[in-house]
């Protein structure tokens, strides 16, 4: 299976991007491509520039919001609490098998997959169940979005560690929004994480716009080719 799990440092350093220029990176080569976010909450905070996750990924890919997405919630809280808030209970198993029949639905089509995780690695999608875990699940290859500025080294240092301690594939970190001239910290940043981290570091520029083209010439500045499992 052609794919890869887009996981972060935590929430709000650009998962949802990076998701979204690498679908339409990879599809501006001619590539189907599919997209899949477990668990989307937040939905009633007002409207920003940009369109909620799920849209914005099914827009990308060709798809609809609720295809992309099994799971959306109001409140912008974790997962589990925001299906508690609406007085569900989501076995895992339920989430586990959503996240396998994606998987199966790009591979029939011959796809490349795009999972975008939830807040961090760690966050409880469920009780007990955590994005770790579907990751886990799924076997795909992790990218890791983390912010270059001040606290990234630790952050995304213990995301590389748990990720690894679940004998999970790194195959970069993403810094983003890189800045067109970054400072000695940043810089430092980077090379530090690399060296550190054991591991290839590279970074995304602002994306000014929601819109395809914007996205796929930002996605295109990645080394997504060599992420990506070789076509069986």
């Amino acid at each position: 299976m052609r794919g890869l799990f887009v996981t972060g440092t935590g929430t709000g350093v650009g998962k949802t991007v990076l998701s979204a220029a690498l679908l339409a990176a990879i599809a501006a080569t001619g590539e189907q491509v599919r997209a899949y976010k477990p668990v989307v909450t937040g939905l009633d905070d007002p409207p920003g520039e940009w369109p909620p996750d799920h849209e914005l990924l099914a827009r990308v890919a060709g798809m609809t919001p609720e295809e992309v997405a099994p799971l959306c919630y109001g409140p912008a809280v974790s997962p589990h609490l925001a299906a508690e808030l609406a007085g569900e209970h989501v076995d895992p198993e339920r989430i586990a098998a959503a996240a396998a029949s994606a998987l199966r639905s790009a591979e029939a089509q011959g796809a490349v997959l795009i999972v975008e995780g939830v807040g961090g690695l760690l966050v409880p999608l469920t009780e007990g169940f955590t994005v770790r875990d579907l990751a886990a699940r799924l076997g795909l290859p992790l990218v890791i979005a983390a912010s270059p500025g001040l606290g990234t080294i630790n952050h995304t240092l213990l995301t590389l560690e748990a990720t690894r301690a679940a004998g999970l594939e790194v195959r970069a970190v993403v810094l983003t929004p890189w800045p067109e001239s970054p400072d000695a910290m940043e810089e430092s940043n980077r090379a530090t994480i690399a060296r550190l981290g054991d591991v290839e570091v590279a970074t995304l520029p602002h994306v000014l716009s929601a819109e395809s083209a914007a996205l796929a010439d930002a996605g295109a500045q990645l080394p997504w080719q060599r992420w990506l499992p070789p076509p069986r």
